[in-house]
């Protein structure tokens, strides 16, 4: 369902999934672009190197993601604040899964708060977080 107004948010109500693209020439593109170089975006056997499980995903890109599965189930909302924790790497190459909840709904100031997540295969959260939107009343 597509959220066009803060009448069509109901608390509790969970966001459709969204599948983000975490392959390996989409985070070493994006941390060119972003002028993040180095083997751990862009090389699997480089980020072995130095100690990680494998190449990641930047941590923008999966902030970015976020939003992006925000604005696929409200797309008139207006990002007013976001807060990540980056608990683990996103690795690049392994599926991952974003879902989201509303967690409160302040109808006064036409506000929504959500939880984020991002998981693993494996179930791991990745990154988790808050956000907070404006919709049209």
């Amino acid at each position: 369902m597509t959220v066009e107004s803060l009448k069509d948010v109901e608390f509790g109500e969970e966001l459709p999934a969204f599948e983000p693209d975490t392959s390996l020439a989409t985070g070493s593109q994006f941390a060119s672009l972003i002028g993040w170089g180095g083997g751990r975006f862009t090389d699997h056997e480089a980020a072995r190197k130095e100690g990680l499980a494998a190449a990641m995903i930047p941590g923008v890109l999966s902030q970015g993601y976020l939003v992006a599965m925000i604005h696929h189930w409200a797309p008139a909302a207006e990002l007013k604040a976001i807060d990540t924790v980056f608990r683990a790497p996103v690795i690049a190459d392994e599926k991952h899964t974003i879902t989201g909840v509303v967690t409160d709904i302040d109808e006064d100031e036409g506000l929504v708060e959500l939880d984020l997540t991002v998981a693993n295969d494996k179930g791991e959260t990745r990154v988790f977080g808050t956000a907070t939107i404006s919709l049209p009343k």
